[in-house]
């Protein structure tokens, strides 16, 4: 891609659009739009004439500015209802309600289905004046909300953003002629469409990345590092064969205490108490994040010092969203302890806490915790842990796995690091060059001659 500069410029008088091209018209945002009208939500479906797919905040594709609709929430709104509202293909829409401190209200999309829908009482549809070109000002719109633009127009009330429409329309763009709108539309089509296609690869090689490591991180703490070691049947359907001379024992067996946090602690929270290590406090490098794990004062009882932390604790998350993640506590200066979500596992002499957690970290650890869950995957029973199956090297051989293992860790860490810092790059040069694009700091006209809107030959 090679672009150059327009010849002549003028200050456009505003912060965000600084120096644009001479023959490029500044107005206010509201010049853009013929027609900006709110959504509706309807009722729910009832599979008539009426129940009609509505676009909500979700189906926002905020990387690529456009409606995902493949999973479409339908619902009923009559046909006076939906006067006006109907969405046609170029329509953009206005997010007006909802966002967050990370990511804050106003995000607009490209209505580009051919579909017959609505959009949520969220989101406002946005019809273009005449001679404008909706797919540029989606590229407007996103160059504005990366600067963060629509933040001096959000409302805030009983914790959701809402969007005073009027204050942001009054915001100043650049209008370029339509053949311009048009070129720059098709141009950042085209190149934000390759480093998306950049990103993905990026995306793929850390899955990738991440299956790979928990493939060979499996290998090792259940087949060892001797390839050629003679092997036995370790009488688990899911754990298949170890090495020969390794034992297989339950956590029950391999450890000489087991039990989880009481309730009722979280009602106790206190500044200067004792730490109170929840399962959010277990962290994806196996340790557990005391520094910024909440405190609870603690009774001076047998039942609170009986769930205090030790050095060489293993740590399973039983119940909610985490339920599997693994923690060794391998440093602890001030008392800690654990509430109810969480399994606390002191592993017998001959057991090394750092193996355990690397094995129970493992896909073969993780699948057991999968296939003993129970209900409809609710959490984990202390039984459930008990009954672990754990493929128990000497304890010379432990150490060994647990140092390969952690340097598989680094070197897999470093190459997804490298990976995401990638992404971000991309990023960083994707929103460049939609402003560069939107506000005139380059000329894509010569570039876009002879294309379609795709980036294909004429």
């Amino acid at each position: 891609m090679s672009t150059t500069r327009y010849e002549q410029y003028k200050d456009s008088g505003v912060e965000w659009l600084g120096n644009v091209p001479s023959h490029w018209r500044v107005d206010r945002l509201k010049a853009s739009i013929q027609t900006c009208r709110n959504g509706i939500w309807g009722e729910e479906a009832l599979g008539d004439e009426n129940d009609t797919p509505c676009v909500r905040v979700a189906d926002f594709d905020r990387r690529r500015l456009r409606v995902e609709l493949s999973d479409p929430t339908i619902r009923n709104v009559t046909e006076k209802e939906r006067v006006g509202r109907v969405l046609h293909k170029g329509d953009l829409l206005l997010e007006k309600s909802g966002g967050g401190e990370n990511q804050p209200v106003g995000c607009v999309v490209l209505y580009d289905d051919a579909r017959r829908a609505v959009c949520s009482n969220f989101v406002a549809r946005m019809v273009s004046a005449k001679g404008q070109i909706s797919s540029y000002w989606r590229y407007v719109h996103a160059a504005a909300y990366a600067i963060r633009l629509t933040v001096g127009s959000i409302n805030q009330t009983s914790g959701i953003q809402n969007l005073d429409q009027a204050r942001y329309f009054n915001e100043y763009a650049v209008f370029p002629p339509q053949p311009e709108q048009a070129a720059i539309a098709a141009f950042l089509d085209l190149e934000t469409g390759k480093i998306d296609a950049l990103v993905e690869e990026q995306r793929r090689l850390i899955e990738l990345l991440k299956e790979k490591r928990q493939a060979v991180i499996s290998q090792a703490v259940t087949k060892g590092l001797n390839p050629h070691v003679p092997m036995k049947d370790s009488g688990v359907d899911w754990l298949g064969k170890v090495p020969a001379h390794w034992d297989v024992l339950r956590v029950k067996a391999a450890s000489t205490f087991l039990t989880s946090g009481p309730r009722g602690w979280s009602d106790h929270v206190s500044d200067d108490g004792a730490i109170f290590v929840q399962s959010g406090d277990l962290t994806e490098a196996l340790g557990v994040d005391f520094d910024n794990a909440k405190r609870v004062v603690v009774a001076d009882d047998a039942e609170a010092k009986r769930t205090q932390l030790k050095v060489g604790d293993v740590l399973v998350c039983i119940t909610g969203a985490k339920t599997g993640k693994v923690a060794v506590c391998e440093q602890i200066d001030e008392p800690a302890f654990i509430n109810q979500h969480i399994c606390l596992i002191r592993p017998a002499t001959g057991l090394r806490p750092t193996y355990l957690g690397a094995y129970l970290h493992s896909a073969a650890g993780q699948r057991y915790f999968e296939l003993a869950q129970y209900g409809l995957k609710q959490g984990l029973s202390l039984e459930n842990v008990k009954q672990a199956a754990v493929p128990v090297p000497p304890q010379a051989e432990q150490d060994q796995i647990v140092d390969h293992v952690n340097r598989l860790a680094t070197e897999f860490d470093s190459l997804t690091e490298a990976a995401e810092m990638s992404i971000a790059l991309l990023h960083e040069r994707r929103a460049a060059l939609i402003s560069a694009a939107v506000t005139g700091k380059i000329d894509v006209r010569e570039v876009m001659v002879g294309k379609h809107a795709d980036g294909a030959p004429a």
